[in-house]
């Protein structure tokens, strides 16, 4: 990847219902503009982020969505309210920031969460968007988040034997069960909670037996933020109509894209990626032939700048 860099710019904007979401602006201040959407939800951004785009030639943008990251309430904290914590009001908090760094069209980048989440951006505000680059591919279809949490553990049977054994027994729906613990009044209860959800997903995150997590992943508070955002996220479908993102991909015509995407990615397979690049003339998949999941595996790094280097001369 790219040599890392530091942000030339950064703050807090407030997006209303009392949150103020971190932002930052590394690479060329006057550059190609991109936003970079982070995954989970509740990942918060990385600085490995940042590697992804040339800094002679974009100007990245990037932040970490409510109640991740830097931004603030924090969902680690009991009190933190999740209600208004959806994806509408992220799509807003893009539009916001958008506005509030004098950006006119920016390129939307985001991986597996963060690409449901930039296609839905795109399909609302294609005027807005130059290009798409998105990773991990998902949509958020709820057939994809029940093979998630249910129908995957047939490859994972160890794994999500645990997983299931971490809620009361005879739950039927994990997710719900999940999303009921991560809200208990007891902290001890919320901790274990989020440490068996975060168990499951870095169990199927990638395909590389030598595959280590971030080193975020092993503080407790990141732990409790990132599970309680994806479960409360899950557990209302992401607030969008099933297929909602597949059937407007219709809007995104003329909008220049590529699709990356491990073929052995077992947490959301390749098929979802296919669906949506035959129904978008003008996309491109690109499948990476020894990764899954992780834009650490394999090529996916590789072919990932490929793509972003390909957009890079074009305005």
């Amino acid at each position: 990847m790219y040599p890392e860099i530091e942000p030339f710019e950064h703050g807090m904007l407030e997006v209303g219902d009392g949150n103020l979401v971190y932002w930052e602006v590394c690479g060329n201040p006057v550059g190609k503009p991109v936003v970079v959407l982070h995954g989970g939800p509740g990942t918060g951004c990385s600085p490995g982020m940042r590697r992804l785009f040339d800094p002679a030639v974009y100007r990245v943008v990037l932040f970490d969505q409510r109640g991740s990251g830097r931004s603030v309430p924090h969902a680690a904290e009991h009190g933190t309210d999740l209600s208004v914590n959806t994806t509408a009001h992220l799509v807003r908090d893009v539009e916001l920031l958008r506005e509030h760094l004098g950006v006119r069209r920016w390129m939307v980048f985001g991986g597996s969460w963060g690409c449901t989440l930039g296609l839905h951006y795109a399909e609302l505000f294609p005027q807005r968007v130059t290009e798409v680059v998105v990773v991990a591919v998902t949509s958020g279809r709820f057939s994809e988040v029940e093979w998630l949490y249910g129908g995957l553990g047939r490859f994972f049977p160890e794994e999500h034997d645990r997983f299931r054994r971490g809620v009361p027994e005879g739950s039927t729906d994990l997710v719900a069960a999940y999303h009921a613990l991560l809200g208990d009044p007891d902290p001890v209860v919320r901790q274990r909670a989020a440490d068996e959800w975060c168990a499951w997903e870095g169990a199927i995150v990638s395909a590389d037996p030598g595959h280590r997590p971030e080193p975020r992943e092993a503080d407790p508070r990141w732990r409790l933020a990132f599970a309680r955002i994806t479960a409360h996220f899950f557990h209302h479908r992401a607030w969008l109509a099933d297929g909602q993102v597949l059937r407007d991909v219709g809007r995104l015509h003329g909008i220049p894209a590529v699709l990356v995407h491990g073929r052995w990615d077992m947490q959301g397979p390749v098929g979802t990626a296919w669906e949506l690049v035959r129904a978008w003339p003008g996309a491109e998949l690109v499948v990476v032939r020894d990764a899954a999941h992780s834009v650490r595996d394999g090529g996916m790094a590789a072919a990932v700048l490929a793509a972003t280097d390909g957009f890079a001369s074009r305005r």
